[in-house]
């Protein structure tokens, strides 16, 4: 059902993009139309807006050699192709054809869309050990640019699920937490079509429909009304577990929608002026609250940070779209500038705010605290790079001996939470209630994750890989003759 749902999005996202193309070009059937190589370049080449070496014959040869052409660009793209290879292709194999072009779709479509988020503004999370997320600046360090930068292609699915979940938020009920089942009884993408295109959707009556008639709906209002191609079927959506791939492809399509959508520089200039004057506000009245606060007891000052965090994520919503500006830093004008760096000034207070709040938690809770967010420091760390196995090794053994060492508190710190008497001598609270929630399910999430286990499966991984060399170059360590077997041998490993 998932190889099925997928081969048919992918080819209708496929001949959205080669309608573009001259002559346009239509895929009938993706496992045998791309054997030729000739659709991968036309694909590549609308994409890129480049033109790619090809040779215009259909015999094998030339085949592979347009393949090879293919991927050796998307090398240069610096996309890891890991067991995707020419021969794969010819032979038209469903799982390496539809990884191939989902790596496409996520570079050039999605990845190169959710760049356009990457100031969009996280809401705090209350399972994550920082208040708010912030976009990077431009004056910070050059080794904190280039952290962010190769992190940011495993955020881009994050930046597009934070999308949607702005969009739905506008309309109460409808939850957007996945890229599966939060979008199967369609209210997620009529309330999308809702925020872009306001009065085209009635949500009271889509509340009381079955799923597959909002699914319906859906994909028509955005079809006939959006120019949004309809990529997927109610069928492949409404199901128990539907394919996430599939949906990521459709869902980036509404967000290419937004960033086309026209606006005048004067709306722009407006929309400038009162988000400045509403951060002006934010940082005054943060200001005045640490004051006020300073000589509260913990309880209160944590129940204050609650407070403004609640009635600043509501207040921020409309000013989204003008804080999310989707033009880089060259296009951007000094008042979207000075904007951006009085977000990013209030976001810091913000962070800096919670980060002494949590030193400051009673004892024993701050070293709880200290070392949930030391774990969940090292959750957030990039996988070393499985292309160098017997370096990633090294690192991946670093990584285990200091997981394990911090797992071997796990249950002795849960405990102690889970016992904690939550009141002083008076029996009055010393915590909110919401921050030892907040701190059990942090638990919950590192124990679901069970980073040990995945990291020992990754240096197995890379341990396998690097015997593999190892036997390969013990068995050329022997005289092989003329030196074009020997290119011929290295070709093929």
């Amino acid at each position: 059902q998932r190889e099925f749902t997928q081969k048919k999005t992918f080819t209708s996202w496929i001949n959205s993009i080669l309608a573009k193309h001259t002559p346009p070009y239509v895929v009938s059937d993706l496992y045998t139309d791309i054997q030729q190589g000739h659709l991968l370049l036309d694909l590549l080449e609308v994409l890129s807006g480049q033109h790619l070496p090809r040779e215009k014959g259909f015999n094998t040869f030339q085949c592979r050699s347009n393949i090879e052409n293919a991927l050796t660009f998307l090398k240069s793209r610096s996309l890891k192709l890991i067991n995707i290879h020419v021969a794969d292709i010819i032979e038209g194999k469903p799982s390496i054809v539809l990884g191939l072009i989902w790596t496409i779709i996520f570079h050039f479509h999605i990845e190169e869309l959710a760049r356009t988020l990457a100031c969009t503004y996280n809401q705090p999370s209350p399972d994550g050990p920082s208040a708010v997320d912030s976009c990077p600046k431009a004056n910070r360090s050059a080794k904190k640019s280039a952290k962010i930068k190769e992190r940011w292609k495993m955020s881009a699915t994050k930046a597009l699920l934070l999308w949607a979940k702005e969009q739905c938020s506008l309309h109460g009920s409808v939850s957007v937490t996945d890229f599966k089942s939060s979008w199967r009884s369609g209210l997620a993408f009529l309330a999308i079509i809702q925020t872009l295109r306001p009065g085209l959707v009635d949500l009271e009556k889509a509340k009381a429909r079955s799923n597959k008639e909002n699914l319906k709906e859906a994909f028509r209002i955005a079809e006939l009304e959006l120019n949004i191609p309809r990529l997927l079927e109610p069928e492949d959506v409404d199901i128990v577990n539907p394919d996430e791939k599939s949906i990521m492809t459709y869902v980036a399509q509404f967000l290419q929608y937004s960033k086309n959508l026209p606006e005048s520089e004067e709306d722009m200039q407006e929309k400038v002026r009162e988000a400045m004057d509403w951060l002006a506000a934010q940082e005054k009245k943060l200001a005045k609250l640490l004051v006020e606060t300073e000589n509260e007891t913990y309880y209160q000052k944590y129940k204050e940070m609650m407070s403004f965090m609640e009635t600043f994520n509501q207040e921020k919503i409309p000013f989204l779209p003008v804080l999310s500006s989707k033009r880089g830093e060259a296009e951007l004008s000094e008042g979207q500038q000075q904007m951006r760096e009085e977000w990013d000034k209030v976001i810091s207070q913000i962070n800096e705010w919670k980060a002494k709040l949590d030193q400051m938690l009673p004892s024993p809770l701050d070293s709880i605290e200290a070392w949930l967010q030391e774990v969940e420091h090292l959750q957030a760390e990039d996988l070393p790079d499985l292309q160098d196995p017997f370096k990633a090794m090294s690192v991946f053994r670093e990584i285990i001996v200091i997981f394990k060492g911090l797992m071997d508190c796990f249950d002795s710190h849960l405990d102690t939470l889970q016992s904690f008497k939550n009141e002083d001598e008076k029996n009055m609270p010393l915590v909110l209630p919401e921050k030892i929630e907040e701190m059990k399910r942090r638990f919950s999430n590192i124990r679901s994750t069970n980073p040990s286990t995945f990291l020992e499966y990754h240096y197995g991984l890379c341990s396998a890989i690097a015997n593999e060399v190892k036997l390969k170059l013990n068995i050329w360590d022997v005289k092989y003759g003329a030196k074009e077997s020997v290119e011929s041998l290295l070709e093929n490993w």
